[in-house]
């Protein structure tokens, strides 16, 4: 069989390798799914070249928390509140939710992602309410092309069953779906686990959930420190009580969570996913980013919800800098100081949104920086457009000025799905519009019924 060969000539190579940041102009030859090579001036016969000529080669970035199968709902939710949230979404549009309606919002969200430069996901699912639903959900993850793990949650078919001191244990389905659709950790879809956790069920319920992750062998993700969720579960000093912490535990948003919990998740090697668009619009509190990075804890961005926030992860990173920022300088200020030099950089931040993603979906040996023998998951984001040029800081461009229509060229594991700016999937047109009707007619129903 014949190699699959791209040399990526003439760009400006951002990575982090080793914890140093890289940015140098480099060359980057892939052969089949990955990075071969990475030098000044490769020239190599028989291999198609892809001009970078004024741009940054980045790694691929990642998304570690995000609801894809509410895709197609995107405004529902621009002015809700937490409660307001699971009420109207988990409450009155997902029981509505059928198999094609996830397959549909999977497949849209999925496609949005990756034009945006997302070459990974975490997609926290919890819209199992069948084994149809499950499977649709995964297929229109696979039919993207689009790198993911896939968080085997709860049914969407009651919010008061399942979200609210729920008594429910997870569905013991998951074995089947992991024995029928995940046998192998190779694939570009695996799965994980998502689970409710102390805030959202029984701490009993809880520990049967993690217990089952462990015996799935999964990565087993839950949301923590939500608003005054936090103070009233102690969910972090709960699950140490019972010695459940550990490096397989990721969880998300942790606002409201203690320097004590911090150093607890840190100790036990857990993982943290900040989406801090959502957390500061439903009321979780502020992004814990400054605290949690203090504690040497592994953190990874996320998206959360598109049904209040756009799906690129420039936003997030741009937010989760500035929110950090705000919150220093108001410190300072409240001592009747001012900040002498911002102690956050744009750095820190693209290295959550790459290697940080990647170390925390346990993924950091495959994704996540541009090194030989490493999956090739690279973008291509052009600095000459309007809005980033004249770009005289790569990181900084990453950060705070690219958007998804700066991104020319997207590759998952040496497979090109945008290229030149457009999207290699030739249906979006078709599919948006499917959405669009399917949402539109479970809207009419909910306005219905509440009449």
């Amino acid at each position: 069989m014949n190699t699959r060969k791209f040399l990526i000539k003439g760009g400006t190579v951002l990575t982090f390798q080793k914890g140093s940041l890289v940015c140098d102009a480099l060359d980057v030859l892939v052969e089949d799914d990955k990075i071969s090579n990475i030098a000044k001036n490769i020239s190599i016969p028989d291999v198609e070249e892809i001009s970078a000529d004024g741009m940054i080669v980045s790694p691929g970035l990642i998304d570690t928390h995000r609801h894809l199968w509410e895709s197609a709902f995107k405004g529902a939710a621009s002015n809700w509140t937490l409660m307001e949230y699971l009420n109207g979404m988990l409450g009155d549009i997902a029981p509505k939710m059928g198999p094609l309606d996830v397959y549909l919002g999977n497949l849209l969200g999925a496609l949005e992602a990756v034009n945006s430069g997302i070459t990974t996901v975490f997609d926290w699912s919890h819209i199992m309410n069948s084994d149809e639903h499950a499977e649709a959900a995964i297929k229109g993850l696979f039919d993207s092309g689009i790198r993911a793990k896939f968080g085997y949650g709860t049914p969407g078919t009651s919010v008061w069953e399942w979200f609210y001191e729920s008594k429910k244990p997870h569905p013991i389905n998951a074995y089947d779906i992991k024995k029928k659709y995940f046998s192998s950790e190779n694939e570009l879809v695996t799965m994980a686990l998502a689970i409710r956790g102390p805030e959202y069920s029984e701490l009993e319920i809880a520990k049967q959930d993690i217990l089952m992750g462990r015996d799935l062998d999964l990565q087993i993700s839950m949301h923590i420190g939500g608003g005054v969720f936090g103070p009233k579960y102690m969910g972090v000093q709960k699950l140490d009580q019972l010695g459940l912490l550990g490096p397989d535990l990721n969880f998300a948003h942790g606002n409201t969570l203690s320097d004590a919990d911090l150093c607890l998740l840190a100790d036990y090697g857990c993982t943290l996913s900040i989406t801090p668009e959502m957390e500061l619009q439903m009321g979780l509190g502020l992004p814990v980013t400054g605290k949690a990075l203090k504690h040497n804890l592994t953190c990874g961005l996320g998206v959360d919800v598109v049904t209040g926030t756009s799906g690129n992860l420039f936003d997030q990173m741009k937010t989760t800098l500035q929110a950090e920022r705000a919150i220093q300088n108001e410190r300072c200020y409240q001592k009747g100081e001012m900040l002498q030099q911002l102690t956050i950089q744009d750095r820190d931040i693209f290295k959550m949104a790459t290697i940080g993603g990647a170390k925390t979906l346990g993924l950091e040996d495959k994704i996540g920086s541009l090194e030989v023998g490493k999956q090739a998951d690279i973008i291509m984001i052009d600095v000459q457009k309007l809005g980033v040029a004249p770009s005289h800081n790569p990181v900084s461009t990453m950060v705070l000025y690219a958007k998804e229509h700066d991104v020319d060229t997207v590759m998952i594991a040496g497979n090109i799905l945008k290229r030149g700016g457009k999207m290699v999937y030739q249906t979006t047109d078709e599919l948006i519009l499917e959405c669009q009707m399917n949402a539109n007619e479970i809207m009419k129903q909910i306005t219905v019924s509440s009449s």
